[in-house]
């Protein structure tokens, strides 16, 4: 039984001791007995800077209470040790914490009472919790944008976390992310292969020749084919050939395979069908006189040529499709699915999502004029942009705040980071205060800019401070 929660969302389960109550309504309650309360270990994503990110919180209210909070990463996992319930964060946002955001950097009276700011958080957090006005961002379209740019899809790695050893979790093919997510980023990795051209390399082929000889005779094959059957003029040799057809691309091409089957049979998750047959029908000529014959076992001993890096990643991503699919390209179709244990970090994902967008509505500029991730006194920018004579410190709020203090804790950071040294002398150096961005997610059907090109964006300044800037970009959804 599963617990459905949206990003940011708090969650309240009553502890009860009675089969028959726990039954009636298993969404509120949690069944223990006195000697036996499941345990609830909430798994950590990251650690960076010695603080742990955990994907979601569990607190306990009381004995007969337990709080369970989601944060900013979206998935599925165990929600008890005993894996009796199972928690699945949804990548839903509430527009009202972006209204409330922007009311906030609005403000111009600065002179506003502790009251009034506690006043001002209570009634916006009632209006959040009560409000149905909520949009279930578009995970996979994201993700599509994100990895059409080669210069962003590096940056894609840990972007996701799966536990593949953990107890699988049984869900509808409905609530399924991970494996649309390991589709469109393999489908993506085999663009770049493709378009650089398949790589070519020795592999043994095995023959049964007629009237020659070719590399070596396989003597039991030989006399099993060819001596007991009086074909005395065959061979069956095993001989070394120079072209693609080889192990790595035979190897692709079967994963090829699988994603065009759950492609054409899941269509649902893809927003833009044209887009992503565009991709399957780029990629497939190159694979039509390539083999899908292959034991999985010889390519677990691959080595990586570090000149051909792309077939490393998509190996890696195309081994874990194939074992989401147990090898067996039936339960691609298959309405009830299971699942291991993953999440996704939205946060990074709105960030690669800005970046892709930067990339394409600002062509003249190339991935180093944005400095992404920009590393000062164990402060990361997400992007500090020079080109020309122009410097501007962006930062990718997804993790957007509706508390007062909070709001401005966040403009105050962006601001902090345009004052460090190290940010002052990157190249332009000015002398002048450098611009500040932050871009935040808008829903779909808000007043929003679509478009970043540097040189057309209409500043939106935050009225308290100077040269702050704010800007809201829509994301895809699903309705």
């Amino acid at each position: 039984m599963g617990i459905i929660l949206k990003e940011h969302i708090e969650y309240k389960l009553i502890i009860t001791e009675e089969e028959k109550k726990f039954n009636l309504n298993k969404k509120e309650h949690l069944l223990a007995s006195p000697k036996h309360l499941p345990e609830i270990l909430p798994r950590v994503f990251k650690k960076e800077r010695g603080k742990e990110y955990l994907c979601f919180k569990k607190q306990n209210i009381s004995e007969k209470e337990i709080k369970i909070s989601s944060d900013y990463f979206v998935g599925i996992d165990w929600l008890t040790t005993d894996k009796s319930r199972f928690i699945q964060v949804e990548p839903k946002l509430n527009d009202k914490v972006v209204e409330s955001f922007e009311k906030v950097s609005d403000i111009e009276n600065e002179d506003i009472s502790e009251k009034e700011i506690e006043q001002w958080d209570k009634e916006t957090k009632d209006e959040i919790e009560t409000s149905g006005n909520e949009y279930e961002v578009n995970v996979i379209e994201m993700l599509m944008q994100i990895m059409s740019h080669s210069e962003v899809s590096r940056h894609t790695e840990n972007l996701l976390l799966v536990d593949w050893e953990d107890h699988e979790i049984l869900i509808n093919q409905k609530q399924d992310l991970l494996t649309p997510f390991l589709v469109v980023k393999f489908l993506n990795l085999l663009k770049d292969i493709t378009r650089k051209g398949l790589k070519k390399s020795y592999y043994k082929e095995q023959k049964n020749l007629r009237n020659r000889v070719k590399g070596k005779i396989l003597v039991g094959q030989q006399i099993r084919q060819n001596v007991f059957k009086n074909r005395l003029t065959n061979t069956f040799c095993e001989y070394q050939v120079f072209g693609e057809d080889s192990l790595e691309n035979r190897f692709l091409n079967k994963v090829f395979i699988f994603c065009t089957n759950y492609v054409e049979n899941n269509k649902i998750y893809f927003k833009d069908e044209n887009e992503i047959f565009w991709l399957i029908n780029y990629i497939r000529p190159s694979f039509e006189h390539i083999g899908s014959e292959i034991n999985i076992h010889e390519i677990k001993n691959y080595k990586h040529n570090p000149f051909f890096k792309e077939y490393k990643d998509a190996i890696k991503v195309g081994q874990q499709i194939l074992k989401r699919f147990s090898y067996n390209i039936t339960k691609t179709t298959e309405e009830k699915i299971s699942t291991p244990p993953f999440w996704i970090d939205m946060p990074k994902m709105f960030e690669l999502y800005v970046y892709a967008q930067l990339l394409k509505d600002n062509p003249e500029l190339k991935a180093e004029n944005f400095n992404y991730q920009f590393s000062t006194h164990g402060n990361a920018l997400d992007f500090l942009i020079c080109s020309g004579d122009k410097k501007i410190v962006v930062d990718a709020k997804y993790k957007l705040h509706y508390n007062y203090s909070q709001v401005h804790n966040d403009i105050r950071q962006v601001a902090g980071y345009a004052r460090l040294k190290k940010v002052k002398n990157q190249s332009p150096q000015l002398n002048e205060e450098i611009e500040c961005l932050i871009i935040y997610p808008k829903p779909i059907d808000g007043i929003c800019n679509n478009n970043l090109n540097l040189g057309e964006l209409k500043w939106d300044e935050v009225s308290v401070y100077h040269k702050v800037y704010k800007i809201g970009i829509s994301l895809p959804t699903i309705k």
